[in-house]
């Protein structure tokens, strides 16, 4: 572990370990797709929606327009969401995989110093009683 291609690899091997699914894959970028089509289609339903309530002179056309209207709003949530569920998942599994390895590497190099003792999991110098 003494240089960074080793501990690069390390890394690599530690998260093949944890059985972290890779998002080269397919099925995350899958959904992110669909989650942006949903988001695109429903943008484009609302305007369409609201173009037609506002050009019509007739109640139920524009009553029916208004509510293809207001779906296209809920698919372009419910898109938003998909999309941002997808993304952000890849990214947060790699940083909660990163910080444990990280946190790994600090408690050996404290061990190896001697500022950390072995114990039981209480601190060696705590001031707290049994």
């Amino acid at each position: 572990m003494t240089t960074a291609e080793s501990r690069a690899d390390r890394f690599a091997r530690e998260l093949a370990g944890l059985k972290i699914s890779d998002p080269a894959k397919g099925h995350p970028r899958l959904w992110q797709n669909a989650g942006v089509a949903l988001m695109v289609a429903g943008i484009a339903l609302g305007v369409i929606g609201y173009l037609v309530s506002q050009r019509t002179g007739d109640a139920l056309t524009a009553s029916t327009a208004i509510n293809m209207a207001i779906g296209g709003l809920i698919l372009a949530v419910v898109g938003s969401a998909v999309f941002l569920r997808y993304s952000l998942t890849g990214f947060l599994r790699f940083w909660l995989a990163r910080q444990s390895f990280e946190l790994h590497v600090l408690a050996e190099r404290g061990l190896a110093e001697g500022l950390v003792a072995r114990s039981g999991g209480a601190h060696a110098n705590s001031a707290l009683p049994d």
